[in-house]
């Protein structure tokens, strides 16, 4: 059983479908973070653009609902969660440094290099 079907197939009690939606919750996570994030905080932190990250990451989660998301025989499965992994660990904090929207501790306008003033 493979795509969807494997999703809506409610096993609770088999740990690889636990995995299958974890992955596939975070691939949704790093698409949805890529789409809502600006085009010019992505050439202003010197990485790819956002149409490299949205169609790499849209791809990934396409053909993780099409196949279903089976890492243990899916080169495409893994593919697309180390595409995510890099894009939540490396772009996405520095698109946040740049654009300040990350909801972090108080408030950061008054932050200087050694720390608040």
């Amino acid at each position: 059983m493979g795509g969807v079907a494997q999703i809506l197939f409610l096993d609770y009690l088999n740990p690889f479908w636990w995995l299958a939606v974890a992955i596939l919750g975070y691939k949704l996570f790093a698409l949805i973070d890529a789409a809502t994030r600006p085009e010019d905080a992505y050439r202003a932190a010197d990485k790819k653009t956002k149409g490299f990250w949205l169609a790499v990451l849209g791809i990934a989660f396409g053909l993780d609902l099409l196949f279903g998301a089976n890492f243990m025989t899916s080169f495409l499965t893994l593919g697309g969660l180390v595409a995510a992994i890099v894009y939540v660990v490396d772009v996405r904090p520095a698109i946040r440094a740049l654009t300040n929207r990350g909801g972090g501790r108080g408030d950061r306008r008054n932050m200087g290099p050694y720390g608040p003033w």
